[in-house]
């Protein structure tokens, strides 16, 4: 099933795959950024966090990646979000 997006701030896509190499947790993304339970999902192959919010938020979290060895765009993604109310967008993994 898709995931909604949020267009308000930006929101970063990691391949579940990528993620648990990198030993990553739920528990050291909360930690890190306070994040609900609705700012971190996963649905198949992908996980998404945010809507990420102040302005230091994004940049962190992909130094954390970048720096545990996962690599932009082939392990993860972000969009902005900034695009009109009137335009929804969803994601999914091709799998």
């Amino acid at each position: 099933m898709a995931l909604a997006l949020s267009g308000d701030a930006p929101t970063l896509f990691i391949l579940r795959g990528a993620f648990e190499r990198a030993e990553l947790t739920r528990q050291l993304m909360d930690d890190a950024l306070g994040l609900t339970a609705d700012e971190f999902r996963m649905e198949g192959q992908l996980i998404v966090i945010g809507p990420l919010v102040g302005e230091t938020a994004l940049t962190e979290l992909i130094e954390t990646l970048e720096a545990r060895g996962l690599v932009y765009y082939e392990d993860f993604f972000e969009l902005s979000g900034n695009w009109p109310a009137w335009l929804k967008l969803f994601a999914m993994t091709e799998h």
